[in-house]
């Protein structure tokens, strides 16, 4: 059977429980809202592909559970991601102090030179902001990477936030020679008695 794409990225969303990473990972692949979600437990994924600079990217988005009693579960998902997205609550200001902590897990768990982008979501509750525009455009540009504010609700800067990500992960990959991809990069070969069954199976 014939791809249907030409790129399968991995992306991952990261952050505090309860600053909205599910509500925009729904919206994004799903183009729907609901307030009442519950904390995700452990991982889920959901898988959108999108069209950048004339290729098909198929990308595989992640959702962890932001609460601190799953970091075992969750560096794992590190590996092999190729990028990753910052998540905090703009009326939330501890969930933005904590940026730096989970900077710190992605340079402890992450392959290097992984693509990364800061969301200040929520932005539609204008009248609670607790962490003004600037303060995330000065942290995200302290740290090199793109920033939007984002609102799942409203479906502000959703699409436009992962096509960004997309897009340059996209430059990157192209520039990069194959053999320098390094673990992630490696071809998998299921030498089992289910090889054909697996075939079908995406590698993680």
């Amino acid at each position: 059977m014939a791809k249907k794409y030409d790129f399968l990225f991995k992306l991952l969303l990261i952050g505090d429980s309860g600053v909205g990473k599910t509500c925009l990972i729904i919206r994004f692949a799903e183009d729907n809202f609901n307030s009442t979600y519950i904390s995700t437990i452990g991982i889920d994924f959901k898988v959108k592909t999108i069209e950048v600079d004339g290729k098909k990217v198929k990308l595989q988005v992640w959702d962890t559970a932001g609460q601190e009693r799953f970091k075992t579960i969750t560096t794992a998902y590190y590996r092999g991601a190729m990028g990753i997205i910052l998540v905090y609550d703009i009326t939330d200001d501890k969930s933005f102090e904590n940026i730096q902590n989970w900077m710190k897990s992605i340079k402890e768990n992450a392959s290097a030179g992984v693509s990364r982008m800061l969301l200040g979501n929520k932005c539609d509750i204008e009248a609670k902001r607790k962490v003004s525009k600037e303060t995330g455009e000065k942290l995200a540009k302290d740290h090199g990477i793109r920033f939007f504010e984002t609102s799942a609700k409203s479906n502000i800067n959703v699409e436009e936030s992962f096509l960004a990500l997309a897009r340059d992960i996209l430059q990157k990959s192209s520039k990069k020679p194959v053999k320098e991809q390094g673990p992630t990069g490696r071809e998998v070969k299921i030498t089992s008695s289910t090889e054909k069954k697996s075939s079908k199976c995406v590698l993680l």
